[in-house]
Parts: structure tokens; sequence; C-alpha cells
């Protein structure tokens, strides 16, 4: 006689005999003409094959803001540091000097001249040193001279030096000293190198080398403001720095200012500037904020933000100034006016490190969020060139991480298109990435780039962004590209496992066919990277739980199966051999609620196990495969429900899922008896869900005879009974399914009729009859088992028994006291429809039997 199988029936059909003939009949003998495939009876499986959940892992709070956080796989000789010191000494004027449009073509020799100097001695004295081995002599006097004269973009030959060096001596002996007011000395008889060049009948060179800055730019920044031909007054110091701010000051640019632009100037700017400089002298912080907030306010006014500002080099060296006073939030005042005007280069890089050491105390938070500086930051990475400021970037991009860490600021920044623009720098660098150096040199910053967006992506309204952007693709493409590099497979892992937990994004990301054989290279490449694989497999049972194309594109990697079950063999053994530390928590299990790091891997491994067996061929391949049931086997031995509830209830679901598939090469199949002892095991705990789990297992390996003589001799029965009393519609659902195969031997009828086994099964029907068909439908087929023998059904079935079960059957039969009183339920819409195919036929075959056994009933009305 066959038996009844959660989610599984016999296959083979015969057609039903007559209705006298029928009475001793099988319930599970439909007629041929509703003959089912497999497939179409694992597929209308009650939660027999199911697909399972599990919670996103978990990341812990990095304590400290730095580049790269404790579990970074960078050493510290390997990586950009996260603490420096900045001083207004580390920022390059040359930077100020406006650049000029003419392009210079390169000299053979290249002197280095001082950027600062003013008089001739010091500019002996600045002139950088040969190194002691160096045989270049020290520059004498005269050719340090000579290197001032020819600064105005006019240099000579090596044959025409000495003849320039006679001329100066002799100037030498002629000059004479003019002194200032204040009685100090000042040098003013050089002769204009224009005219000395003159003399000399030497010919200009205008290709001046742009490595040889311009003396005569650096006199004026000095404060030497004024045309060459005034070189030979004297003026004095107090002259000299107000010439900085005058209003007859020459911009310093080739470019010839308007009236306007120097009105504008006179009138608003340079008064601002002589304010700074008094406030910097007294140190008032509150001063110089509010007067760099003006400051820029004024120039945005006037349009002389960015390069073309003609007093751009006034301005920065200012504001390089202020930022030894040490205050953050004047620095980033400072920070936000000077990228304003755009600088470049070290000077970049510098104002990038400065905002990135102010953004590493959190407490500087709320200065970001009174500030607009997180739209100057991502200009930044709209319009400079990523390869030529990669370090720049990656300070930037640290400053926009640790500020996406703040929930506040990370509302913020995605309002400012952060995820657009650091996806559009995303699409570069995979751009850029086409050889293994570049990789090599771009991977700090990328670090920065995945770890923001991973923390953007914590909110639900990002994903929108990501989709539209096609992120998920290129994520996958940036993992491939840094697949050696474990703090960027980490960060995109922690992106995507964040992104599938949301239904539009994981239906996106399964139907990326390209990320089921990423996450595989990475497995394979990283198996103990635990972060990593956690998150892959987290990602992987997300899209396997959502659609069957999912669970097959990921069967068809090549060493897919064989990828997953080594990752759970070793974390299996990992696990058994950090069991003895566990000797405290196995004292007090009540106190373990969060799975270790391991155990939460083994989960998510499981998990996705469970969830591919839902497809019918990676099922069976599942089931036949020895080392996969052995290591499921594995988990339920030593480890107890009380130790990790989630672990325990998912090996139990896998196994439940792969019971379905019974054939000769199921590995289940051959080990039924040792998976049903640890059944038992679980039903004596006080776990529901695990009674739930073993009862569903025990549904379906119930099918076979040592089985159920297991369920005889150990008294297991009387487990499944007691559950027919549970509230829960699941667990009743699986103890009727191993119940009915029980009455399906007559030793079980006699053993179940001890228990009270029919009264319960009547008062299943009542309670959860009217809004479950699928239940109702099973009790009927047990109660259809205790009528098979003819002789005893009498018996069996009590006067009362039956009259309540015929009560019944009658109103569930009515349709129309049916469609009042159990359609109105919420329930859906294969519930009437099973009811109909299902319910109704097994229902009227009851009744027929159990008026047949009892003689003092009514024959049954015609309709019937």
């Amino acid at each position: 006689m066959k038996k009844y199988a959660v989610g599984n029936s016999s296959s083979s059909k015969k057609t039903m005999n007559s209705s006298r003939d029928r009475k001793t009949d099988p319930f599970y003998k439909p007629p041929a003409s509703v003959q089912k495939t497999s497939a179409e009876i694992i597929n209308e499986a009650r939660n027999s094959l199911r697909t399972l959940r599990t919670q996103r892992p978990f990341t812990p709070r990095e304590d400290q803001r730095k580049l790269f956080g404790p579990l970074s796989q960078r050493t510290p000789d390997s990586r950009p540091p996260s603490a420096f010191s900045l001083h207004a000494s580390n920022f390059d004027s040359s930077d100020s000097r406006p650049v000029s449009g003419t392009r210079l073509s390169p000299l053979p020799h290249k002197p280095k001249l001082p950027l600062s100097s003013v008089t001739d001695d010091d500019i002996i004295q600045t002139i950088p040193q040969p190194p002691s081995h160096s045989p270049v002599q020290k520059p004498s006097i005269t050719r340090a001279r000579l290197f001032r004269a020819t600064s105005q973009g006019n240099l000579l030959t090596d044959s025409e030096i000495p003849q320039v060096e006679a001329k100066i001596s002799e100037n030498k002996r002629l000059s004479t000293d003019c002194t200032s007011e204040e009685g100090s000395t000042s040098l003013s008889t050089n002769i204009p190198s224009i005219q000395l060049l003159q003399n000399l009948n030497v010919t200009p060179d205008h290709h001046r080398s742009p490595e040889i800055p311009s003396l005569y730019h650096t006199r004026k920044k000095r404060g030497d403001i004024g045309s060459m031909s005034r070189s030979l007054q004297c003026t004095t110091k107090s002259e000299d720095t107000e010439r900085n701010y005058n209003a007859e000051a020459e911009p310093l640019s080739n470019e010839t200012e308007t009236e306007w632009e120097t009105d504008y100037w006179n009138d608003n700017i340079s008064a601002i500037l002589k304010d700074l400089e008094a406030a910097e002298q007294d140190k008032n912080v509150e001063d110089l904020c509010s007067l760099c907030v003006k400051l820029q306010k004024t120039l945005e006014d006037g349009n002389m933000l960015g390069k073309q500002c003609k007093w751009r080099s006034i301005i920065l060296k200012t504001m390089y100034k202020l930022i030894d006073i040490g205050s953050d939030r004047l620095c980033l005042n400072l920070a936000k006016l000077i990228l304003a005007l755009k600088v470049s280069g070290k000077n970049l890089l510098n104002i990038c490190k400065l905002i990135f050491k102010i953004s590493r105390s959190e407490n500087n938070d709320r200065l970001f969020q009174n500030d607009d500086l997180l739209g100057v930051l991502l200009e930044v990475l709209q319009n400079e060139d990523v390869q030529a400021n990669s370090e720049a970037f990656l300070y930037c991009l640290g400053t926009i991480k640790f500020l996406s860490g703040n929930t506040a600021l990370r509302s913020e920044l995605l309002r400012k298109r952060t995820v657009e623009i650091l996806l559009e720098l995303m699409k570069q660098i995979i751009h850029f990435n086409s050889s293994p150096e570049m990789v090599s040199d771009m991977s700090h910053l990328v670090v920065q780039l995945t770890a923001t967006l991973r923390n953007l992506a914590d909110l639900s309204q990002s994903r929108l962004k990501f989709l539209a952007c096609n992120a998920l693709l290129d994520l996958c493409i940036l993992m491939e590209i840094y697949i050696n590099d474990k703090d960027i497979c980490t960060n995109v892992s922690r992106i995507l496992s964040k992104l599938s937990t949301y239904n539009d994004c994981c239906t996106a990301l399964a139907d990326c066919s390209k990320f089921y054989s990423v996450s595989l290279a990475v497995l394979n490449k990283h198996p103990k990277k635990q972060d990593l694989v956690v998150r892959i497999a987290f990602t992987l049972s997300n899209l396997t739980a959502k659609t069957s194309t999912a669970r097959e594109d990921f069967y068809k990697v090549k060493g897919s199966i064989t990828t997953l079950v080594r990752l759970v063999h070793f974390y299996c053994e990992l696990d058994v051999k950090i069991q003895p530390t566990k000797s405290i928590q196995k004292e007090n299990p009540k106190k373990q609620k969060k799975p270790s790091e391991v155990e939460d891997i083994l989960i998510k491994l499981v998990n996705l196990l469970a969830n591919l067996s839902v497809h019918p061929n990676v099922g069976k391949y599942l089931a036949a495969d020895q080392d996969c049931i052995s290591h499921l086997i594995q988990i339920l031995e030593y480890k107890s429900i009380d130790e990790c509830e989630e672990l325990v209830i998912n090996t139990v679901a896998a196994l439940s899922n792969l019971s379905c598939y019974e054939n000769d090469s199921s590995a289940i199949t051959r080990r039924r008896l040792e998976i049903s002892k640890l059944m038992f095991k679980l039903l004596l705990s006080n776990n529901m869900e695990g009674i739930l789990e073993a009862a569903r297992v025990f549904a379906n390996l119930s099918h076979y005879q040592d089985v159920r003589d297991f369920l005889v001799d150990n008294r297991v029965y009387k487990f499944l009974v007691t559950l027919l009393d549970s509230r829960h519609q699941n667990v009743c659902y699986f103890a009727c399914g191993v119940l009915t195969n029980l009455t399906s031997e007559r030793i079980g009828r006699i053993l179940l009729k001890e228990e009270g086994t029919i009264t319960r099964l009547v008062e299943c029907l009542r309670d959860f009859g009217p809004s479950d068909w699928q239940l109702a439908t099973v009790v009927c087929k047990a109660l259809w088992n205790f009528n098979e023998d003819v002789n005893e059904a009498e018996t069996v079935i009590g006067n009362e028994e039956t009259n309540t079960l015929l009560d019944l059957l009658a109103s569930f039969l009515d349709e129309q006291i049916t469609e009042h009183c159990c359609w109105n339920v919420d329930l859906l819409e294969y519930q009437r429809t099973y009811w109909e195919v299902e319910f109704k036929p097994v229902a009227i075959k009851l009744l027929d039997k159990i008026h047949h056994h009892h003689s003092y009933l009514e024959p049954l009305p015609e309709p019937f």
C-alpha cells in the first residue's frame, strides 16, 4: 500500500472503479484524467519545498575614523597615512601664480630659482645647494644676479653668460645705495635686465621654461608691485607691504585688468584682506571666519572665483597663512574658499588632506552640516582629473566616507547626487584600468569609493539610483578587476548584500549573469575571508530565494556546487575546532542570542543550499551528493538547537527539501534512519520551529517501512499526536501527514486510536478546515485510512465522532454555506481551487465510506 507524503504522491495512477467497488480504494488514487507530473506535484507542495530568508550579516561600527579599518588587509607600510600634520609651509606658493597662455619649450639647463627672494644677498642664500658628492660648484653672486636678470623671460646661452657677468661687475662698481626714511638700506641699483641685454646685443628668448618661476612675479608677490621702470626707486618696508592691497596695485597676470575689475578690487576686496591681516594678529577666530565668508561672497559677486582671478595669488597666500592658527572651523572656511579658487597639484592634495584631518573627529560633523563644503568636495570629484589627482581624490573620498556614516549628512549627500557622482567616477576607473599598473595605482582610492557607496546603500532611497545607473553590473566588473584586493571585494559584497534585500534590486541582480561567475571566482580566491564569504553567500541566498532562473544560472556555472560544498566542509571543520572555547556559553545557552562569525557563515551557506534545492535539477543533484548530505548531518550531530537555533533549523529545512527527491541515488534515502534519529532528538526540544521542521522531514521519510517502524518502536507517534493540539496550522498539517502514513497499516491504526487521534483529527477539521483546505484534505485522508478495515470501522470511529464528522463534511460540501462562511476569509486564490479539485472529491468519498460502514445511517442523498 502506498503512503502519503507531503508534497509528493504516487506517480502511478489507476482508474477509479464504480461507487460500490471504490469503497475500499485508498484515497490517494485519483482518476487517470487528473494525473499530474512529478514536477507539478512538487510545485504544488505546501511548504514542502520552500525557500529561506535570513538576517543580513552584522557589520561592526569602527571605533576610529581611518582610511582603512582594523579589518583591512593592507599593512601600515603599504597604505597612505590617516594621520599627519599640515601647516602653511606645506602649501606651494607657485600654484598661486596665474597660468600663462603660452606653451613653453623646455631648456637643456634648468636652474632652480628661489620664489621668495628680493635682494641679491637673499638670492644667494636661498638657491638650492647641490649634494656634497656633486661636482657642481656653488653659484657665484654674479651668476645669481644673472639668474635674477634673466627671469624676466630672457635666458642666455652658456656662451653669452661671461659677457653678462662682466657687464654686471662693471655696473656694480658704479652703483649707489639709497637709504629709506627709516634709515634702512635697500639694494636698488640693479640695471633692468632688458636694458642689460640690449647693451650686450643679446636677443631675448621668449620661450622661457615653465620650471623657472618668474622673479618678476616673485617680487610682486613679495610686495614690490609696479612696473620695472621703478626698480631703481627706494621704498620702505611699510610702503612695500601696503602695496599688496593698494588701489594702484597691478594684478598678478599678464592680462590687463579692466577699470571695473580694478575698482571692484580696491573698493571691496582689498579692505577685507586688510581686515583679515588685522584679525590674524589678534587670532580672533570668529572674526576670521566671518571675513572668510564675506570674502568668498564678494569674490563670487565680482565673478573672481576660479583660476582667472588676476589677484588670485594674493588671496591664496593670505589664506595659507591663516591655516597655522589651528582652528578647525576656520580651516574649513579657508578650505572652501581655496577650493573655490581652483587650486591644483600639491595644493589641491594638501587642502584635501586638511579637510580629511578635520573630518576624522565626529565632533566636527556639525561643522560640515552648517556649511556647504560637501558640495565643494563633490565638485572636486566631478571637475578634476582622477588620474592626475588620485591622491587628492583618495583623501576627498575618505572625508565623504566618514561623513556618510552620519545619518543626517548621509541624507544630505544623497540629495546632492553623491551616488550618481561616485558611480560615474567608478565607471571612469573601470575604463582606466586597462593595465595591472593602473589597477594597483587606483586601488587605495577604490577602497574609499566603495566604502562610501556601502554607507549610502543603507538608505532605501539610494537603490533607485543604483538601478538607474546600471550600477549592479559595474560593481560586478569592478570586483572582477580587483579580485585580488580583499578590501575592495569585501566593500562591493557589502553593497550588493544590502541592495539584495530589496525586491527590485534582487530581481535586477538575479538577471545579471556575470554576478554568479564573479562571486564564485571571489569565493575560490578568498575562501578564508569570513566577512567576504558570508556576504556573498547571503546575496546569493537572496537571489535564489526569488526566482528559479537564479537557481539554474548559479548551478550552470562550472564548479558552483563543488565550491559551495567545499566551503560548508571548511567552515564545519572550523566550527568544530572552536567548539571547546564555547564551554561558558554552553553552561548558559540562553544568553547566546547572536551566532558567532563562523556559525553565521554556515547559516548563509546552508540557506543557499536549501534555496537551490527547490529547483528540480539542482535538488536531485544535491540529494545525490554524498558530501553535501554528510555535512548537513554533521551539523545536526555536533550542534544543538539551543546553541545556534537558526543554523539547526536551516539545516533541517535543507534536508526536508532534499528528502522530496526520492530515488535510488539519493543519499538521504540511504541514510534515512540516521536522519530520523536526529529528527526525533529535535522533536524532544522545546523549540516549536525545530519541531515543525522535524515533522516536515518525517512526513517525507515515513514513506519507508523502516522509518515507520522507527516511529512506532520509539513511540515517536505519541509526540506527533500531541502536535494536533497545536495552534499552528503548519505543525498540524505535517503531523497529519505523518499520521496518515502510519494509519496505512493496521498496527498503526490501533496505536493511534488508543492515543485519541480520531477525536483530535475531527477537532482539527473543525478548527482549521474553513481557512485551510489543504489541511482539511489531509485530515480527511487520515480518517479515510481509519475506515480501511470494513469489519472494524464501526468500532474505530465512535458514534459521537461520526455524527460530528458528518455535520462538518455536509457543511463544508454545501457551496452556499461555504461561500458564506469561508470565502470571506482572507485566503489565497488557490484555496478555492484546492477546495474544488482536492478537498471535495476526498470528502465525498469519505462520506460514502462512513455511510457504508455505519448501517444506522441513512443513505446519502442522490447528489452524493
